[in-house]
């Protein structure tokens, strides 16, 4: 799995080699230099030099989207999305660090945790937190008994202002083009999708 970053501070415009290279790979990021080259009609040096400036400019990225939900490995069956709103005072640095200090081994925070993002609510900063578990309670226990003390413990103990939750049903699309159940297929996009439905930016 891929995914296009925006440019931070600058509009970085894309040339028509380069979104025919990033339509090849949202279509299939296994793909080799090669035949993206054979694919969409461009040297291989010019895919190879052209694709590694789109990763090293942050608009190119690859990840693996390992899926332990009902329609995979069955691991988890149900998700929901928690929203935690700090008191001001709480900072985004705060948070950053928060999560760095993370250890890389195994943690509740990799079982759990399918997605997450740092937000703004009303003036304070918040987390989006995408969580699998077994069942509701078993996500409302594992918030309850292991999140939120861990939040507590590195951000004070009035720290969390508020905390709301959303039941999620299915999801639909990813990453601007996966219509997951309209367009994947054997962990790929479908072959018979159209070009013209891809979006890689103007």
């Amino acid at each position: 799995m891929h995914e296009i970053h925006p440019q931070a501070d600058s509009v970085r415009d894309l040339d028509e080699q380069e979104r025919k290279i990033l339509r090849a790979l949202i279509r299939d990021p296994r793909q080799s230099d090669n035949s993206i080259g054979e694919a969409v009609g461009v040297n291989i040096r010019t895919v190879s030099r052209k694709r590694q400036r789109l990763e090293q400019d942050g608009i190119l990225s690859y990840y693996a989207d390992v899926n332990l939900g009902a329609s995979g490995s069955g691991q988890y069956k149900t998700r929901h999305l928690y929203t935690i709103k700090f008191r001001i005072g709480v900072t985004y640095k705060q948070l950053l660090e928060d999560i760095q200090k993370e250890p890389a081994v195994r943690s509740v925070f990799t079982e759990v945790l399918y997605e997450s993002h740092i937000a703004e609510i009303d003036g304070k900063l918040a987390m989006l937190l995408f969580i699998d578990g077994e069942n509701d309670l078993d996500i409302v226990q594992t918030v309850q008994e292991k999140l939120i003390p861990s939040l507590r413990r590195n951000h004070g103990e009035d720290s969390i202002e508020e905390v709301s939750t959303v039941r999620i049903l299915s999801q639909v699309r990813a990453l601007r083009n996966y219509v997951l159940p309209v367009n994947m297929e054997a962990g790929a996009m479908r072959e018979d999708w159209p070009e013209e439905a891809i979006y890689v930016g103007r």
